[in-house]
């Protein structure tokens, strides 16, 4: 066996070597299909005929292969792949893994991905930053479900240079025959699926015919080898380059009064001093003056550059914004319709805020209940209510502001994200945008000359929401009333919202599900939005038993206007009190979904005010609640 044999120009001039390695064209790509299809071993076989394999390295694959004893005196060059303990015992991929490798001509960074359904998220993670896909399948068993499945996720993440590659050609005689119709049989489902071309290429990853080298025993096969196409596959780059101008603003570089410079990544096109650029959203038009790199300034740089761009004007433009060609610039909208991925254990739950990731921006943002789900192994699209793991599904996806993005299918850079939990900081789903709803186009904000600092300055306050959250009958209600009472008494704008009252009215509609429960609080804090705009101090006194929903309302407000208000009472004080019978009805199983029952009740972790009822009267917790609202933050101070 061949170990790593370093290029000669190494001892001959390093700074040459490493020069030439820098200037190689580096290609992603994916290996997928069915379970013990070979994707892991024709990993191995490209890694040792590349010859990137060091002695250790390659001492120790042969004592494992030994030990394990999967091929015999031969060495299984899947375990240069399968690092996980599970991975070696079961003989299959779990976990996602990359590998590097280079040749005279490109680089590669390949991604194992598991070929399980389980693991559907794992092999979109895969996918995500690929630029080609190598689909491989059992030549013994032809075209499997994995094989549609990871063919349509390699499709639908934006994959467009698809590898058909029929292993194990060496357990069925080289038969050409039986090559040709696994071929048409794929053929047929790839153009069902919007494929439009693909690379059908024979081989076997075990003994590595027409992986690296061509095959004597497969002379009626006159393609290149495996790893010649994948060699002369236009990198995604390349693509990019061709397209539109595109620089998300990652840094606003302001390091003295004399220069300010918008610093980024460009994600597509190319861009040169004298340019006719606009910052989006804002939709300003302004010009290049300078193009600065590490290396210095230029005159130009393209896709793929890390650069600072000196503006000609003086704009508004600030970290998450987009930098684009004047005369073809990306979309803004808040409102979109994408296809996500769902990758956490809890499913969806809708109208609940997430943090969504979409290149430099982060926006609050609530996914809408699914349109439907994608059933990956048939495409058949099926009616649902939320997505679970691994779950694929089209919705609505409402953010707090506009945000800059382009079709997915037109750009992975603008076109994808991700969103987050905002409790855990976990990422539970990847999303492709696919349009901007009509709505969000055809509906604008309209201007208007009475401001809300004018509503505040003529009632003589600074605006609050007093956001009281609690138990059922914690006493917030109580509390409230007597805040509302004191602050009235002293001559303040007010209004009180209580959870009661307006389930009679504007949220009749709503159930006490998680669903109901959440929009039910979107709704409020828009309300409690809209009236401290108008310069009132807002009282609201509901459960609001989930902090996602809590820090949504918050977000939607200027700093230190949402002021949370934790009456903290221990559960079995406020099942003792049980002032209306609730907690009788929801112990006989008469109520369902009743916070501290049957649902959890997630406490603020830092409110601005925590009352302990156990230890403080209703009157003093609103006496403290009035001193910390007007004595610290009146609008004459």
């Amino acid at each position: 066996m061949t170990a790593y044999t370093p290029e000669a120009l190494i001892g001959e001039d390093i700074d040459a070597y490493l020069a030439g390695h820098a200037a190689k064209t580096m290609l992603r790509f994916i290996t997928c299909g069915s379970v013990d299809d070979g994707k892991s071993t024709l990993i191995g076989r490209l890694l040792y005929d590349s010859k990137t394999i060091f002695e250790d390295q390659l001492a120790a694959l042969e004592a494992d292969s030994v030990r394990m004893g999967t091929q015999g005196a031969n060495i299984d060059f899947a375990l240069l792949v399968d690092g996980l303990a599970a991975e070696r015992e079961q003989g299959i991929t779990i976990d996602v893994a990359y590998r590097f490798f280079a040749t005279e001509k490109r680089k590669f960074i390949v991604a194992d991905t598991p070929g399980h359904e389980q693991y559907t998220r794992n092999m979109v993670t895969g996918a995500s930053t690929a630029d080609c896909a190598v689909i491989l399948i059992d030549a013994r068993k032809g075209v499997l479900t994995q094989t549609r499945r990871h063919s349509w996720l390699a499709h639908l993440v934006g994959i467009r240079e698809i590898v058909l590659a029929v292993n194990k050609m060496d357990l069925i005689g080289h038969d050409h025959e039986r090559f040709d119709a696994i071929v048409a049989d794929y053929a047929e489902f790839a153009r069902g699926i919007g494929i439009e071309r693909f690379t059908a290429i024979p081989l076997s990853g075990l003994t590595g015919e027409n992986v690296a080298t061509p095959s004597p025993a497969m002379d009626w096969y006159d393609g290149p080898t495996l790893l010649a196409h994948l060699e002369a596959i236009p990198v995604d780059s390349d693509r990019s380059a061709a397209r539109p101008f595109r620089l998300p603003v990652q840094w606003v570089n302001r390091p003295d009064l004399d220069f300010r410079g918008f610093s980024g990544m460009i994600a597509s096109g190319g861009v040169a001093v004298g340019d006719r650029v606009r910052v989006v959203p804002s939709g300003r038009n302004t010009s290049v003056a300078r193009v600065l790199t590490a290396d210095g300034e230029r005159g130009h740089a393209t896709a793929g550059e890390s650069v600072t761009l000196v503006l000609a004007d003086e704009v508004d433009c600030s970290r998450g914004d987009v930098i684009a060609a004047a005369d073809a610039p990306p979309q803004a909208a808040d409102q979109m319709l994408a296809t996500i991925v769902w990758m956490a254990d809890q499913p969806l739950v809708p109208g609940r805020g997430y943090w969504l990731k979409l290149g430099t921006q982060m926006v609050n943002a609530t996914v809408q209940p699914p349109r439907h789900t994608v059933d990956v192994n048939t495409q058949a699209e099926v009616a649902a209510t939320t997505l679970a793991l691994n779950d694929i599904g089209v919705a609505e996806v409402y953010t707090d502001r506009p945000i800059v993005f382009e079709p997915y299918e037109e750009g992975a850079d603008l076109g994808g994200f991700i969103l987050i939990d905002r409790a855990s900081n976990a990422t539970v789903a990847a999303g492709m945008v696919q349009h901007a709803l009509a709505r969000a186009t055809d509906v604008h904000w309209q201007s208007v000359d009475v401001t809300r600092e004018a509503h505040a300055r003529q009632k003589g306050q600074s605006p609050r929401v007093l956001w009281f959250t609690g138990l059922s009958g914690s006493g917030k209600s109580t509390i409230a009333n007597l805040v509302e009472k004191k602050l009235h008494a002293l001559g303040k704008h007010s209004f009180l919202l209580d959870g009661d009252n307006i389930r009679h009215g504007l949220n009749r509609d709503l159930d006490f599900s998680d669903a109901g429960r959440i929009e039910n609080i979107r709704r409020i804090g828009e309300v409690a939005r809209l009236m401290a705009d108008a310069g009132l101090i807002v009282l609201t006194a509901f459960i609001s038993p989930f902090r996602a929903e809590r820090a949504m309302v918050r977000s939607r407000l200027p700093a230190g206007e949402f002021v949370e208000i934790f009456v903290d009472t221990p559960l079995a004080t406020a099942e003792a009190r049980d002032p209306k019978g609730l907690y009788a009805k929801a112990r006989a199983g008469e109520i369902r979904d009743f916070t501290g029952i049957s649902s959890p009740y997630e406490a603020p972790e830092r409110p601005e005010i925590r009352i302990d009822t156990t230890r403080e009267t209703p009157e003093a917790a609103a006496e403290r609640i009035v001193e910390y609202v007007v004595g610290v933050w009146s609008h004459e101070l």
